[in-house]
């Protein structure tokens, strides 16, 4: 894989930067779990970033750039679905993107509105159909994504010539990306609070302790980064198995220290880090969670049994 972003890279990402300004921070009289904003939305669908992957010469490792640049935002927006999934199928197939795994239906689904589209995983194959208000019941989350549950009857989906594999496998690399994002996001806003949140007289950040911890997961954020643009750039299910279990393995212990180094901040709305961590704890039981991942990559490598 190459390390250094092509000039085209660098101009999308440039770009995006520059979209996102108004977006870095959450308005002060935000205290609710969830945070979208419409106008950031319709801005990318605008500006083409979440069709990159559309275009051979960028693909999926420009798309998962693209996801990991917008997790990093307070704002919760479709895009991993929408960059390196929706690319397998129709262009002019709507978003919001929703991904369903057969196996699991009951669970509630990140986005689900009607118009949606969503996409059911199935073991050996794939389907779509497009969601009506019918096909949905809201439900309230703590998690930080939109989220609702489909009380649909299935059977009415199309089956897409797309190999279930292959689907995974984006699905995974788009669960990567996402994590590293909302990791490396998560870690700047708390050493910015420990930076200045003094305790004994001294900056909490000045602990060795805590800076060693905190040192380990930046460690461990860029880790799930580089891995998660690995497999978008190779395209090989088990890298994108490795990637999403490295991620999700991360994160579990992750969310819990940076929450513990707020202390009572941590468990408030008052400060903002629960947009990013409380994201994380939805993704963390995505496809099965870190144990499904791992088996995956087992399989993949060595062929074994599941």
């Amino acid at each position: 894989m190459q390390l250094s972003l092509s000039a085209e890279q660098s101009a999308i990402l440039g770009a995006l930067a520059t979209l996102a300004k108004p977006y870095l921070t959450a308005p002060i009289s935000s205290r609710g779990f969830t945070l979208v904003n419409a106008e950031l939305d319709r801005a990318l669908l605008e500006g083409g970033f979440l069709d990159v992957a559309f275009e051979p010469e960028l693909g999926a490792l420009t798309a998962a750039l693209v996801v990991e640049q917008l997790a990093r935002l307070p704002y919760s927006t479709e895009a991993a679905a929408s960059s390196l999934l929706r690319p397998l199928f129709d262009a002019t197939l709507k978003r919001p993107f929703c991904l369903i795994e057969a196996d699991a239906p009951d669970r509630p689904v990140r986005y689900l509105a009607s118009g949606a589209t969503v996409i059911i995983l199935h073991r050996d194959h794939v389907t779509c159909f497009t969601a009506t208000a019918e096909d949905i019941r809201a439900v309230g989350s703590i998690f930080a994504y939109p989220m609702a549950m489909l009380v649909a009857d299935t059977s009415r989906s199309v089956q897409y010539a797309i190999s279930a594999v292959l689907l995974r496998a984006r699905w995974q690399v788009a669960l990567a990306a996402e994590i590293a994002g909302l990791l490396a996001a998560a870690i700047v806003s708390t050493v910015a609070y420990v930076s200045e949140r003094k305790q004994f007289g001294r900056p909490l950040g000045s602990f060795q302790a805590m800076r060693h911890r905190l040192a380990e997961a930046s460690v461990r954020a860029s880790g799930a980064r580089w891995l998660a643009l690995k497999a978008a750039d190779s395209g090989e299910p088990a890298d994108a198995a490795l990637a999403a279990h490295f991620a999700q393995e991360s994160a579990t212990g992750i969310v819990y220290d940076l929450h513990q180094f707020f202390g009572a901040m941590g468990v408030t709305l008052e400060h903002p880090l629960h947009l990013w961590t409380y994201r994380l704890k939805a993704l963390l039981s995505e496809l099965g969670g870190r144990a499904s991942q791992a088996a995956d990559a087992a399989d993949l490598m060595w062929g074994a049994g599941r």
